[in-house]
């Protein structure tokens, strides 16, 4: 055993009241490094009381209050020791947060979700610490309403296979997809496998799997524009500057490959070079181990946007969407407006040529996915412009042939 846990008393330190304060002494070693923590117990006592009921309490019949703190100390001591045994490897950040929780938190949904969100925010993770939030937001919503328990008692004891149907025909009902559900129950798997592999909980209750509740798939179609949808796009007139904007932004993202809007919004000056820039995608960054740099060449298209729209300065960040100075939550909430602005003004653009009504920012990278595909590009060129993982991420995003490209190619079969 790597570490050693027992009560200690601090008396290099007078309190006002004229006692001294009780610890919890945590001695931890791990190859050549030794550490010692104390953490509090909110119990002060003089060096006499100390010793009567800790140190030699067998010398003395305890009573009344004095046999209510030894009773208390045994418990923080036995707490503390049976939190750092359920711990696989011992450090000191975990086993506080356990040692100092409620003991109703380990096999409490909310709080684990709570763990990983405020993680994911301390990380910069905005987006996805927002996604855990609308999880908890929709179990709660389901917990309250169906079952009359509030997402603040919910355990995952709870949460059995029958339990998870009843929430899936419950969303069905409210109109919502097979696809959200899927998301959100497999958010809630991550959190299960968490709690499990912190063992908080045991790996008998969890109800996903086989012969268990089975997470809804669903192909999802990805939306691309048709060469010729995107050339009326592209040639459309606009009604103001702020649809032209949209427009220029939407065919930026185009013509670089997908490029996502944060990556955009953190594009810098000196990314650019000799005719190119290079970056890293910001989503799926820490997610691999290799890191990656996508570089984009210029056209004369994609060089009039970043003189049209670029700081004058040509220092720092290329686009007036965000700040360096800004905090990771302020400029996910300004990329989220920029999104929501460009997605406005697209759709006006898109209704008013006879384009799909639900026409977004995210097409464009859907669009640049399909269309070289058609023009003969290799699913694996794609796959790597894109910065996908998995060649079958890419799969998914090729939206097919137009109805125009299958007919033909069903008349051609016969004309050997």
């Amino acid at each position: 055993m790597a570490y050693n846990i027992s009560i200690y008393h601090e008396t290099r330190r007078k309190k006002e009241n004229d006692k001294f304060s009780v610890k919890i002494r945590v001695y931890n070693k791990q190859g050549n490094i030794k550490k010692v923590r104390f953490f509090t117990t909110d119990i002060d006592l003089t060096i006499e009381e100390f010793d009567a009921i800790w140190i030699n309490p067998e010398n003395k019949k305890l009573r009344g209050s004095n046999k209510e703190i030894e009773l208390k100390l045994k418990a923080i001591e036995k707490r503390a020791n049976d939190e750092a045994k359920s711990m696989s490897v011992f450090n000191f950040s975990t086993f506080e947060s356990k040692l100092f929780r409620k003991s109703s938190d380990k096999n409490n949904v909310k709080y684990h979700f709570n763990l990983v969100i405020d993680k994911k925010n301390k990380d910069d993770k905005i987006g996805t610490a927002e996604s855990y939030k609308y999880t908890l937001n929709s179990l709660g919503d389901f917990s309250k309403n169906k079952k009359k328990r509030s997402i603040d008692k919910l355990s995952f004891s709870e949460i059995t296979v029958d339990w998870l149907k009843e929430y899936e025909k419950y969303m069905i009902s409210k109109s919502k997809s097979y696809t959200t559900v899927g998301i959100y129950t497999r958010t809630l798997r991550v959190v299960f496998n968490n709690a499990i592999e912190n063992n908080d909980i045991v790996a008998d209750i969890y109800p996903f799997g086989k012969n268990k509740y089975k997470i809804p798939r669903t192909k999802k179609v990805k939306k691309a524009l048709s060469s010729i949808q995107l050339k009326v796009l592209f040639n459309s007139k606009v009604s103001n500057e702020k649809e032209e904007e949209a427009k220029d932004f939407w065919f930026f993202s185009y013509a670089c490959n997908g490029m996502n809007l944060k990556d955009m919004a953190l594009l810098e000056y000196s990314d650019i070079q000799n005719n190119k820039f290079t970056y890293y995608r910001a989503k799926t960054f820490d997610k691999s181990a290799e890191k990656i740099k996508i570089t984009i060449y210029l056209t004369d298209f994609t060089k009039s946007i970043l003189k049209k729209y670029g700081n004058k300065n040509k220092k720092g960040l290329v686009f007036n969407i965000v700040s360096h100075k800004e905090d990771s939550e302020t400029q996910y909430k300004k990329i989220k407006n920029f999104n929501r602005y460009i997605n406005d003004h697209i759709k006006r653009i898109a209704k008013a040529n006879d384009l799909p009504s639900d026409c977004s920012f995210y097409w464009a990278r859907h669009s640049f996915a399909t269309n070289s595909i058609r023009k003969g590009a290799s699913m694996e060129f794609v796959s790597e412009a894109l910065n996908h993982s998995d060649l079958n991420v890419t799969k998914n995003y090729f939206a097919g042939f137009e109805d125009e490209a299958k007919e033909e190619f069903a008349n051609s079969l016969l004309d050997f």
